[in-house]
């Protein structure tokens, strides 16, 4: 009798591949939507357990404290500003409309006040490249160009945490734990190296595990790998 693979059971809704949000410190977004320009300090850097980059704790004057991806060379007790009327500085949340084009910006909103959906991993920048109509010209850190409204917001200068992934992880048991922090699967095993009981590619226990099981004729897309069904069979004529 077969059992669930692991990639099923992730599907199903169980607490055992759940990220812990329970211990994240927050949601990192911009400042919700105001039509004057809003001065905050920075009390304090944290580190999150569900964001690559740290984060700054921003205390504002209006008295609402947000979370913000921190830019590299910010400190506590650093001011920044958002509006739209606020300095092209590091930091400081503008809408791309007033950024210059060739600045470096991050955490993009897709929409005007959603807080920031792009550009968000630790180390990484866009660059407004052109402005037309009601829209801006960004080219993101995939070399991709993107359009937004002119009204989306985004933070100047670059996200701290750059190098995070220059320092090798040097042995399995540290890729594990890295791993199991945010409750990813990890290590994966291809399913030819398991038993026939727990997989159906698994097989004997010699060297060579896996048989030949093409793809059938009509498989889904994560079943179409592998051993790719021939498009025909037979001598050619």
């Amino acid at each position: 009798m077969g059992k669930r693979l692991i990639q099923q059971a992730r599907g199903s809704g169980g607490p055992t591949y759940r990220a812990p949000s329970f211990r994240y410190q927050g949601r990192a977004a911009h400042h919700p939507l105001n039509p004057q320009p809003l001065v905050g300090k920075i009390i304090d850097l944290i580190t999150c357990q569900g964001h690559s980059a740290p984060l700054a704790r921003v205390q504002y004057e209006d008295g609402k404290t947000c979370l913000l991806l921190a830019a590299d060379g910010l400190r506590v007790g650093d001011v920044v500003t958002s509006g739209s009327n606020a300095a092209v500085e590091r930091g400081n949340t503008l809408p791309l409309t007033q950024i210059p084009e060739g600045t470096l910006i991050y955490n993009i909103e897709q929409r005007p006040g959603d807080g920031g959906k792009f550009c968000r991993a630790s180390g990484t920048f866009a660059r407004v490249l052109s402005k037309a109509i009601n829209q801006v010209l960004v080219e993101l850190p995939s070399k991709k160009q993107k359009m937004f409204h002119q009204e989306c917001r985004a933070n100047i200068g670059i996200i701290a945490g750059a190098g995070r992934l220059e320092k090798p992880f040097y042995k399995a048991g540290n890729k594990f734990y890295a791993k199991l922090k945010k409750n990813k699967l990890y290590p994966i095993v291809a399913g030819s190296s398991m038993n026939a009981t727990d997989h159906p590619f698994g097989n004997s226990r010699s060297s060579r595990k896996s048989k030949a099981r093409p793809a059938p004729h009509n498989a889904p897309p994560g079943r179409n790998v592998g051993m790719i069904r021939p498009r025909r069979t037979g001598r050619k004529k």
